[in-house]
């Protein structure tokens, strides 16, 4: 028979390991810039419990535009799943930890009497805003194929995905682009997709952007958010059904979507983290443009790729 003094000494036991357990809880937020399915994988770390395993606990935040940068360094959020360099080209104490989508999944899509990407010549096409991220994916896809996006073609503001869809139907326009679903939702249209940017240049696309100040004070942190985001990628690159369900959920798409757009998109995923070399320099390029920077940028002033490297080894992965 157990005394009552066994028994609260019990009870007080067990609270100290529950508020223990509670209080090891480290919150994190981190920002997405929207539902397209290239930002998925730090979505799902949360979801999946990958970094609930490892002490943490994420708010996803939905945040677009140059927000995200202002956010982090003011202390707002701790990560974002943007790979972009220009804030830290204007001077923000930002850095690239990690790359989870080293190529681009935007696909170029065209009405079908265009049987070629260099027939486009001198046709309007789509897209969301000028100068933005799909603007500029699709001037490189016009240069891989030999077209000057400046005087070879005619860029009109046609909205969003549907939109874009819709003027094409229209011929207002002969082609736009985007992330999937759009390749698939065009091809059910009639249209027929010209290229697409991940067999074409590697261009980082989704990943973890965070601070100066966070990678010298919280490098374990960082490295467990890193070892999540590489464990969200293989769970996609090998769970074709647990990830469409995740898509249905999270996007609130039915699965013929869903399926469509995992089918187009998880071959972009890696399988480390790695932050290919020639892709960022194709951004730092794109943002210097669009910043007005002159000089000389090294990989080195817009990425601390240290912690991924431990990350990596401890993972058991050689990285590239």
């Amino acid at each position: 028979m157990t005394c009552p003094a066994t028994q609260i000494l019990g009870i007080l036991f067990t609270t100290v390991l529950l508020s223990a357990s509670v209080q090891a809880v480290e919150r994190i937020r981190i920002a997405y810039p929207g539902p397209a399915a290239q930002f998925i994988p730090l979505q799902l770390t949360q979801s999946k419990g990958f970094l609930k395993d490892d002490g943490l606990d994420a708010e996803i935040i939905r945040m677009a535009g140059n927000l995200p940068s202002a956010a982090l360094v003011n202390g707002d959020i701790d990560y974002s799943a943007v790979v972009a360099v220009r804030a830290t080209l204007l001077g923000l104490p930002l850095r690239v930890v990690a790359c989870y989508v080293p190529s681009s999944p935007v696909a170029l899509i065209a009405r079908p009497e265009f049987k070629s990407v260099r027939e486009l010549k001198g046709k309007p096409i789509g897209v969301q805003s000028f100068g933005g991220a799909l603007n500029v994916q699709i001037n490189m896809i016009l240069r891989h194929f030999g077209l000057d996006p400046e005087r070879d073609v005619k860029f009109l503001l046609t909205g969003e995905g549907a939109s874009r869809l819709a003027a094409m139907k229209q011929g207002l326009i002969a082609a736009t682009a985007g992330s999937p679903p759009i390749d698939y939702l065009g091809m059910k249209m009639g249209f027929v997709v010209l290229a697409k940017a991940h067999e074409l240049f590697n261009y980082p696309n989704s990943g973890l952007v965070t601070t100066i100040k966070k990678i010298k004070e919280r490098p374990n942190e960082i490295k467990k958010v890193i070892k999540a985001g590489i464990r969200a990628n293989n769970y996609i690159r090998t769970n074709r059904e647990g990830t469409i369900q995740f898509l249905m959920s999270q996007q609130k798409i039915d699965r013929e979507i869903a399926a469509a757009t995992y089918d187009s998109v998880y071959k972009t995923f890696n399988e480390d983290g790695s932050v290919p070399e020639d892709g960022l320099r194709l951004i730092i390029e794109e943002a210097k443009k669009t910043s007005n920077v002159n000089r000389q940028v090294s990989i080195d002033e817009v990425t601390d790729l240290a912690i991924l490297r431990e990350a990596q080894k401890e993972l058991g992965i050689k990285g590239k």
